[in-house]
This record gives structure tokens, sequence and C-alpha cells, in this order.
């Protein structure tokens, strides 16, 4: 059995630090890996990153990440990822990880993704050239993500995103902005690449618990959704579809 633990949504800044820490105590005790799934800080600047970094050193688990929106938005999403990366956070965009887990070679495929919509409300490549761009875009980064979950010969395959691959992780959010939160394309590509486990953010009014379309698993670990400092899933590499549940309690936040 794998444990994974997952957070998005963090939103770190220098004003927090110390309030983080405390709730990753026991982190190495529950969990294998811990999974982060962007909007790691505020606005996207290196000041905030070094402030989440101080939070997460020294912390004994394989870190996986991706960025998410926020953290592209003073235009330092490098330096953010290089700082996370100097604490030993593999950060993936398009990319993949292999980490070795009690016998089980657990692939993380990870991508930021775009939005676009669902089937019956997405957007399309036709028409002016500003949405052809934004749907060229959302289409380039879900094809990179199942390009390198293919590549993966794992035991165990989990997407790693930011926004999201399927609608039903969305409800209680206005179905206006779904378009803006996720992508049909990336649930898509989590299907085609053969993921066990879709993680994703973005959301924080939605819901937990999802499926693609064709059946994987998806978990909206945004901080609001979970309410905790991390969510805690257990997956089982020899029961294909397994349902990703843990009863290790997570670390609740203050």
């Amino acid at each position: 059995m794998i444990h994974v633990a997952a957070a998005g949504d963090i939103h770190f800044g220098p004003d927090a630090a110390g309030t983080l820490r405390p709730h990753l105590e026991h982190l190495v005790e529950r969990a294998d890996l811990l999974l982060l799934a962007g909007d790691l800080t505020r606005v996207g600047t290196a000041e905030e990153a070094k402030a989440l970094a101080d939070e997460l050193t020294d912390i004994d688990i394989p870190m996986v990440g991706v960025l998410g929106n926020h953290d592209y938005h003073c235009d330092q999403a490098d330096e953010v990822a290089a700082i996370l990366k100097g604490i030993g956070v593999h950060m993936l965009e398009g990319t993949s990880v292999v980490i070795p887990v009690n016998g089980t070679r657990v692939g993380i495929a990870g991508t930021k993704g775009f939005g676009g919509g669902f089937a019956g409300a997405c957007g399309s490549d036709f028409g002016e050239p500003e949405m052809k761009a934004f749907m060229a875009h959302s289409r380039g980064l879900a094809d990179r993500l199942e390009h390198s979950l293919t590549a993966l010969d794992t035991d165990v395959k989990i997407a790693l995103l930011h926004y999201a691959p399927c609608p039903d992780t969305l409800m209680g959010e206005r179905p206006e902005i779904f378009p803006f939160l996720g992508s049909h394309l990336l649930g898509e590509a989590v299907d085609r690449g053969g993921a066990t486990l879709a993680l994703h953010g973005h959301a924080h009014r939605g819901t937990e618990r999802g499926l693609t379309a064709g059946g994987c698993h998806v978990r909206n670990v945004a901080q609001p959704v979970i309410g905790h400092a991390y969510a805690l899933y257990c997956l089982h590499p020899d029961i294909d579809g397994a349902d990703p549940e843990c009863p290790a309690p997570a670390a609740v936040m203050a």
C-alpha cells in the first residue's frame, strides 16, 4: 500500500512563516510522498517561495510539485520553481519522475494545465487568434501530460495538476467559470495515459471526489476543499481501479 499526502492552493507568504510546519510534524510517519498541486504562493514572488521552502526544508519524504496560476502572476515562475527545487522538490511541467516506494515504482507526471471547459460547454480553436492561442496552450499542456504518463513504465501512475481534468470536482463553483477551472483535454490525457489517480487544486469551492470520463479517480486537494494541511490517500497497486481512500487522519490546519 502507498500512502500519498497531497495539498494544493497553499497560497503561502512570508507573514505565514511558522504556520504550516507544525501540521507537517507527523507527515513522514503517515505518508510515503508529498504532492503539491499548484498555487503554492500568493502572487508568485521569490520571497513567497522562499518562505514556503523554509517550511518544507528537511521533510524526509520525496516531494513533487507543479505550479499554479498564482505562481505565474509576477513573472517569476522559473525562480519560484528553482527555489523549491533547491530544497529537493521535484517540480514538473510536462515532465515526470519515478519514485520507488516499498518495492513499488510510482510514476508521477505533472503539469499546471489550463482552462477550456468540458463536454457541452468548451472552447474551440475556431475564430480569433486569441481564442486559437488559448486553446492551443491548453491542448499543448494536455498533450505533454499524456506523453509523460504514457512514457512511464511503473506500477502506479499519478497525474499531478493544478487545473481540473473533470467537472465533478468543480461542483460548488459557479458553472459559468468551469471553462477557467479546467479542461476535458486534461481528462482525456489522464485516461489515455493510464493514470491511477489524478490530483488537482484551483477550485476552492469545489468538491473533493470525482472521476474522469474514463473512470480515473480524481481528487481536488485545494486546501479550502480538504480543510487540512494535506489530504491522505492510499493506493493499492495490486487492485486495479481501487478507490484511493485512507483511514489515517490528516493534519488539521489551525
